[in-house]
């Protein structure tokens, strides 16, 4: 029993190790800074980046779709390369699209940014988005 219990404290002490970590704030250099979210946090090794939308860094939307999910993929890769990763590095992906219809072409622009193996991916058609954007991106990567 007593052995167990050592085990199962040894498990309980990697998991804590391995979990932990320090929290720190991706900033993008020359992004502006906001008051209520942060682009992308890193925690030990995993970065975790906000929802990014098409806009660029002027604040327009393209009115191309397709642009629009370049853009907002471009984004995620800005935040990626100020933590030192690299689109290879994301293991989770959540799309936030405004119309189902368009879900193919996104799928088009998404499959030339990821390269296999792709992240997980979940999507989700909303009614609408903050904005006037039509896709929203958040993205999970680890080192």
């Amino acid at each position: 029993m007593l052995k167990l219990t050592v085990a199962v404290a040894f498990v309980l002490l990697l998991s804590a190790l391995a979990l932990g970590g320090e929290k720190s704030v991706v900033q993008p250099p020359g992004a502006k800074p906001s008051a209520s979210w942060s682009y992308g946090i890193l925690v030990g090794d995993t970065l975790y980046i906000s929802g990014m939308g098409g806009e660029d860094a002027a604040g327009k939307i393209p009115g191309d779709f397709e642009a629009e999910v370049k853009q907002a993929l471009d984004n995620i890769g800005v935040v990626l390369k100020t933590a030192g990763m690299s689109p290879g590095d994301v293991v989770s992906v959540q799309v936030y699209l405004t119309d189902a219809a368009t879900f193919e072409r996104m799928n088009v622009v998404y499959k030339a940014y990821f390269k296999n193996p792709r992240p997980t991916r979940t999507t989700v058609v909303v009614a609408k988005l903050v904005g006037q954007g039509r896709i929203e991106i958040t993205a999970t990567a680890r080192k």
